[in-house]
């Protein structure tokens, strides 16, 4: 339906920006996309209505999805458990006073550091370094706003440049369709050190946490501003184990798992499973330790339950984000766009094309991986034909999509990262924007100096 298929992602973001209500302007959006797909008749909003219920059911039918909707909740269950038993509390003693973080430019830098570290799945990295950092951050009058941008800054960046995960291994599956005249893998790696976003943003996350200088929205914004779930209620400290030992275990377990549903290869492991079992069994450890350490059992499942709830707004968002996704799937809007802006081009300009195509896509769909799903197949052919550098072309496809996602308020990992920080989605959003779109508008002028000089 060509250019009917860009109507309804411009709804969300016109109704967010109205509105600042990220569930209403889902809602509305699907609703657009199933009716442009029906026949515009007098009767067509009644049956629109009941394909809207269908897609978001839909959403279900994918066990990827399932399972990312039932990890959020867990996630939920993990905080609370953590932070009511006074692991938080005692972590944040623990490493004051073990002079690990001193002040808010060593608790920034080692937000940061966890984020690279944790590079086997973007979940799992964001998760690690927003709840690990919570405390300090709130203990040094750092906001949630900071934190959200530094671990959602942090972690996607670090996937698509380490590859030695899910990312790489999705990525590979698409390459190995076609024959380049050097291998896939290496077509892969060579993608490195082109990704220029990618480079960028890590290098300025690690800038900003070590010099303590913030600009637009994000240096005016204050501690306990914007905080969107309610957990920051005095806790005694007690023990740091309370929540170290279930963060390891979830981070063992994240990376036990990969080699599990993987068959021993840690990149064809699944993401999906991996963070669903692991998170799963943190929250099991967190209310054994919690049990044996005194709480009951009542008060805990009432403690879990509550954590879920608190969570509740975000998980919804999840699940229209990905029903939204699927509907503009359907319409074909993706591969519009990507037409769209490729069009008939000089050479040179194409790989600068091919990243603003993926920022687009990635914006509009809220999703990187379909965003490579759908490029890829497009962006390839094109290098081998036109005999372009394949890992040029290959990098601003693969920036493009992250660049999109982080500026795009229907994306899942915006959310998520959310989730981790504690932070309100539209207010993360509207803080992380102006580097993501500074660091964006660079790379891009750097794809057409790298064109104009390599091709």
């Amino acid at each position: 339906m060509d250019w009917l298929s860009v109507i309804p992602p411009v709804i969300a973001i016109v109704v967010v920006l109205w509105r600042k209500e990220v569930i209403v302007a889902l809602l509305v959006a699907i609703f657009s996309a199933e009716l442009l797909q029906l026949t515009l008749t007098w009767s067509a909003p009644a049956p629109a209505t009941l394909n809207t219920i269908e897609r978001i059911v839909s959403v279900f039918d994918s066990p990827d999805n399932t399972r990312l909707l039932i990890f959020s909740l867990m996630i939920g269950a993990l905080l609370a458990f953590i932070r009511v038993s006074g692991g938080v509390a005692a972590t944040v003693e623990s490493l004051t006073r073990m002079g690990i973080a001193r002040g808010p430019r060593s608790a920034s830098l080692l937000t940061s550091g966890v984020g690279v570290v944790v590079f086997v799945e973007s979940n799992l990295s964001v998760l690690t370094a927003g709840i690990l950092s919570r405390g300090l951050f709130d203990k040094y009058q750092l906001s949630r706003a900071k934190l959200a941008y530094i671990i959602d800054s942090t972690s996607a960046p670090v996937c698509i440049l380490i590859l030695l995960n899910a990312w790489g291994a999705f990525v590979l599956v698409l390459l190995n369709q076609y024959e380049f005249a050097l291998t896939s893998a290496e077509v892969l790696w060579g993608s490195v050190v082109f990704n220029f976003y990618a480079l960028l943003t890590l290098a300025t996350v690690f800038a900003t946490a070590a010099t303590g200088r913030y600009f637009g929205p994000l240096a005016t914004s204050k501690a306990g501003v914007g905080v969107d779930v309610h957990l920051e209620e005095h806790i005694t400290a007690t023990k740091p184990s309370y929540m170290v030992v279930p963060l390891l275990v979830m981070t063992l377990g994240m990376l036990g798992f990969m080699l599990y549903t993987g068959d021993g290869d840690l990149a064809n492991g699944s993401g999906s499973k991996s963070v669903l079992y692991a998170t799963t069994i943190a929250v099991i450890v967190a209310y054994s330790q919690m049990l044996l350490g005194g709480f009951e059992h009542i008060r805990l499942v009432k403690i879990a339950f509550q954590g879920m709830g608190d969570l509740l707004p975000l998980v919804a968002i999840l699940l229209l984000a990905l029903a939204l996704g699927r509907a503009l799937g359907d319409m074909g809007t993706g591969a519009y766009i990507a037409q769209l802006v490729g069009g008939n081009l000089p050479d040179f300009l194409i790989p600068a094309m091919l990243f603003l195509a993926g920022a687009l896509i990635s914006f509009s769909t809220g999703t990187s991986w379909g965003t490579f799903a759908i490029l890829i197949p497009l962006g390839m052919p094109l290098a081998i034909s036109l005999d372009l550098p394949p890992s040029l072309c290959l990098a601003a496809i693969l920036g493009g999509g992250v660049f999109g996602d982080h500026c795009s308020p229907i994306s899942d990992t915006t959310a998520v990262s959310s989730i981790a920080s504690g932070c309100d989605l539209l207010e993360h959003v509207r803080t992380q924007l102006p580097y993501a779109v500074t660091m964006g508008v660079i790379a891009f002028f750097m794809y057409l100096v790298a064109g104009f000089f390599l091709i």
